[in-house]
């Protein structure tokens, strides 16, 4: 089989400053042609992963079936001649971030993974990252494994490949219980569906209802609602469903936990028109804005959010300040999160490929800028200084998370810790850096009340993973220990 030519990639100066999304999972069981309806799960889950995507379809006559490709669903995966070569009531789904493994871009790194064991063939989609796959890869490959792939998620195949256990959800748990770090899984035979999170429950997973006997599995519940589907509930944390004929059976491998949901979910990754938790996650942001604004007060004219995942919380802000909410920066829609080939004048003109100013809003105006987060803190100058050249008096951010000064380890791509603005600098020191008049984060507590905490977060028994604002990493990143990362210090 020929691999796709791979797209020559350079990442866009607006992208490199933020945190980037994980990857979305999607599965169907119960409806005729259930590739169309992962395709169309894919693209609503497509924020979650732009570099390519994959599905596994299995049909009774034909077997399984797979398509896996760079770029976006809309441009791969609505074409007829490549949804006819994927029939079948049973189909799995992924689309692709990497956070773990090659950068390239490779055909083999694209999910859904397939193996075909004594038992018959199993496809599996992962969202998450493993923090032991580093040395559960020396392991597999010293035994005689072989490895096809730079994904930490392969070696979830290779262990289900040397258990002894006869059903294949069995040889799943058997694997994921070797694994550290974080999961949700989608899983396909030839007739089950089956879904898994770690027991903290750091990543999404919910499962949902599809006409008279379908089942779905999903990322997020927008993904639910583009295909008509019911929301059942989310999948607890180390909770594993299967199912098969109508029948869901539900099982604990992993004992039962509380959880540690990833917080920056409520903050960025989730769609807005998602529920987590039974929480409308718009509405967890706009509360952000609102945490914010009575915690960072200031005087101003406009506030203005950083599009566009800084527009509910700039709603919030508004509503409880009584500062008019505008549009004061317009996002290009058209623009792709990368470039194909551009050339060095173009790289250069940076945030303004994909931002650009309304100057006749701003001239004069004190400015509120109402941001999801500073990774790096270089666009957020960049913006600044987009916002000045249009003539506005002063400008003033708020950032609708805390400082990030610890990288993500658990499927979220972050820079290195010696990368992060806030590893590096405090608050004031940031300000001076970006050239702000004013720069204030919520507070841990304030994102805390905002996700429904009333009481803010509990030092003893945090609610959510936030080790990329905390250092507490609720599972130790065993590969990076060893390569010398330090862990948080009593001191700091």
């Amino acid at each position: 089989m020929t691999e796709p030519a791979s797209p020559v990639q350079f990442s866009h100066p607006f992208d490199y400053d933020k945190l980037k999304e994980e990857c979305g999972v999607f599965g169907v069981i119960g409806v005729n042609d259930a590739a169309n309806f992962v395709a169309l799960g894919l693209h609503a889950l497509q924020h979650r992963g732009q570099e390519a995507g994959g599905i596994v379809a299995h049909d009774p006559a034909k077997g399984f079936n797979s398509a896996h490709r760079f770029g976006y669903v809309r441009d791969n995966f609505t074409k007829a001649s490549l949804m006819e070569t994927l029939p079948g009531p049973l189909a799995i789904g992924h689309v692709r971030y990497s956070t773990a493994g090659s950068k390239a871009a490779v055909i083999r790194d694209v999910q859904p993974f397939f193996g075909e064991f004594s038992m018959g063939g199993c496809a599996i989609a992962h969202n998450g990252n493993l923090t032991n796959a580093d040395a559960l890869r020396r392991e597999l490959i010293e035994r005689g494994a072989i490895f096809q792939s730079s994904s930490d998620s392969e070696c979830i195949i290779h262990l289900m490949a040397r258990s002894i256990q006869k059903q294949h959800a069995d040889r799943i748990a058997d694997a994921l219980r070797r694994v550290e770090g974080a999961f949700s899984v989608v899983a396909m035979t030839r007739t089950k569906l089956i879904g898994v999170r770690d027991a903290l429950g750091v990543r999404p997973l919910v499962l949902g209802r599809l006409g008279d006997n379908g089942y779905v599995l999903s990322s997020e519940t927008c993904a639910l609602d583009i295909i008509g589907a019911e929301f059942l509930r989310e999948i607890e944390p180390g909770e594993m469903v299967v199912i098969q004929d109508g029948h869901i059976e539900s099982s604990r491998p992993f004992g039962n936990s509380k959880g540690r949901f990833c917080i920056f979910e409520h903050v960025y990754f989730s769609r807005p028109d998602s529920i987590i938790g039974g929480r409308s996650v718009y509405e967890t942001r706009r509360q952000i804005g609102v945490e914010l604004a009575r915690e960072a007060p200031v005087e101003a004219d406009l506030v203005c959010p950083v599009p566009d995942s800084g527009t509910p919380a700039a709603i919030g802000y508004s509503q409880e300040s009584g500062i008019p909410f505008a549009l004061g920066i317009t996002r290009n829609q058209y623009m792709g999160r990368t470039f194909i080939e551009p050339t060095e004048q173009i790289r250069n003109m940076g945030v303004r490929l994909k931002l650009n100013v309304n100057k006749s809003l701003v001239k004069g105006k004190r400015v509120i800028l109402v941001d999801d987060s500073v990774v790096r803190g270089t666009t957020s100058r960049k913006i600044k200084e987009m916002i000045l050249e249009a003539g506005a008096a002063e400008v003033h951010f708020r950032i609708a998370s805390p400082p990030t000064a610890w990288p993500c380890f658990y499927g979220v791509d972050t820079p290195d810790r010696s990368k992060l603005l806030a590893a590096k600098m405090t608050e004031e020191e940031m300000r001076d850096w970006i050239g702000v008049n004013s720069l204030k984060f919520i507070s841990l507590d304030g994102l805390y009340r905002a996700a429904g905490e009333a009481e803010g977060r509990d030092p003893a028994r945090p609610q959510y993973c936030d080790a990329c604002f905390s250092g507490d990493y609720p599972i130790a990143p065993s590969d990076k220990i060893e390569q010398g990362f330090q862990m948080k210090t009593a001191a700091e």
